[in-house]
């Protein structure tokens, strides 16, 4: 009877382990799984003739397994980071001596220079500069491009900021003892040519402060001439730059240049000027009332006269056969600027019988004269006009306030009047020849701006 009812017990809990396997798995796994865990490692027990050498072998493979650890440490600081966070010293040790290596690199005769990094701003800057007079006016900047423009500045003592260059030999082509305090800039020819203005760029752009005439130095004071150029309302940027170019070389004392005018830094009259700007003074913006103050006192005003009017070609044969003539009014010729800053006073069309003469007001009476005649005899300032407006009625008020001519270039029947800059070059060259010829008859006092 016991053994009958053992085998009924074994029998039962194999019917319910086998119960518990079909039903449910996860719970005979998961109770052998906590079985698994409550065991119970065995102890292993070594002879006492051998325990000494297991001991030295463990701390072998300890002390081995250290010095691996270490060297994986030294290898991992020395391999750059993908992603991962770096502490300590592994990252500042490694950065100092990419940066150390890095500026030992990026240095040209002692002067360290940046590399531009893709998107860098200050390319696109540049763009601002050439583009925007009211950017240019209002950062105090200007963008100059090329070897012979920047030496220019730099020798007349303009102050730069920052100096973009493809190459370093383009770099070393500039005068590096100037550029001390200079921002340099590596960048691709590809991106110098992409914000550049013109066709073949050379590959070094800098941007300069906006310079002030007082404070720089001209190198051609003592070739100069007591002549003065008045640019009254110059809007085409090449014809103003030619302007420039052509006082620099005439030995001008400076150059005004009146309200209405283009702006002087725009880089189509930087490349046409050639750094006329960098040789004498010149003076943008200017009102008329204060035009006066950069001359001398005892200054005459002439006007450029494009003797475009109806009677042109008989008032031509007069004056070359020297006939006596009388005062002309400026309108009867049509070059008087149909712009003015006085609401009442007729510019075009001037008649003797119209409403202006009835109120009084009438145009300035001013003599014309041959451009080859004797007009420089002292301190002279030249008036050139656009071609657009003409000349403006203040220019003309001062030319018969200083007892001025109108300078008049004469050309065959047919041919419309000169270009702006052509004829300034005539009248400034002309200029110049008269005044250094009375230089070698009188004596010319510079302190005070007139001949004795």
């Amino acid at each position: 009877m016991a053994a009958y009812m053992s085998s009924m017990i074994c029998l039962a809990s194999r019917e319910h382990r086998a119960f518990l396997i079909r039903g449910n798995d996860v719970v005979v796994a998961s109770k052998r799984y906590v079985r698994g865990l409550r065991r119970k490692p065995v102890n292993v027990l070594i002879p006492e003739d051998k325990a000494e050498q297991v001991v030295r072998k463990e701390r072998k493979k300890k002390k081995k397994g250290e010095d691996d650890e270490a060297e994986a440490a030294a290898a991992a600081a020395e391999r750059p980071k993908h992603g991962g966070f770096v502490k300590g010293k592994t990252e500042e040790q490694p950065t100092a001596k990419h940066a150390h290596l890095s500026a030992g690199r990026d240095q040209v005769d002692g002067l360290r220079f940046e590399r531009a990094f893709p998107g860098d701003k200050r390319l696109a800057r540049l763009v601002s500069i050439s583009r925007s007079r009211t950017f240019r006016e209002h950062q105090g900047k200007i963008l100059l491009e090329g070897r012979r423009l920047i030496c220019d500045a730099l020798v007349a003592g303009a102050n730069p900021q920052m100096v973009f260059f493809s190459t370093v030999d383009r770099l070393r082509e500039l005068p590096l003892d100037k550029l001390r305090r200079a921002t340099l800039v590596k960048v691709k020819f590809e991106d110098i040519k992409l914000w550049s203005d013109v066709v073949a760029p050379q590959g070094v752009i800098a941007i300069f402060s906006r310079p002030d005439s007082s404070r720089l130095n001209f190198a051609n004071t003592g070739h100069s001439v007591p002549l003065s150029l008045i640019c009254d309302n110059v809007r085409d940027p090449g014809n103003l730059g030619t302007i420039l170019r052509c006082a620099a070389a005439a030995g001008c004392n400076n150059v005004l240049l009146t309200k209405g005018c283009v702006d002087t830094w725009e880089p189509k009259v930087l490349r046409a000027a050639m750094g006329a700007h960098f040789r004498l003074p010149i003076y943008p913006n200017l009102d008329w009332d204060v035009i006066e103050n950069h001359l001398p006192k005892s200054v005459t005003v002439h006007v450029a006269d494009s003797s475009c009017g109806p009677d042109r070609n008989r008032q031509t044969e007069d004056l070359q056969v020297n006939r006596s003539h009388t005062p002309f009014k400026a309108g009867d010729y049509g070059w008087i600027s149909t712009s003015h800053s006085q609401s009442n006073v007729c510019y075009e069309d001037y008649d003797s019988d119209s409403d202006c003469e009835a109120e009084g007001l009438s145009l300035p009476r001013v003599d014309a004269k041959l451009y080859h005649e004797s007009w420089a005899q002292s301190p002279t300032a030249l008036v050139i006009g656009g071609e657009t407006h003409g000349l403006s009625i203040e220019s003309v008020q001062l030319a018969e306030k200083t007892a001025g001519h109108r300078l008049f270039i004469p050309v065959v029947p047919g041919v419309d009047s000169l270009n702006s800059a052509m004829a300034a070059s005539i009248l400034l060259f002309e200029g110049r020849k008269q005044l250094l010829r009375l230089r070698q008859s009188r004596k010319w006092n510079s302190a005070e701006g007139q001949f004795s």
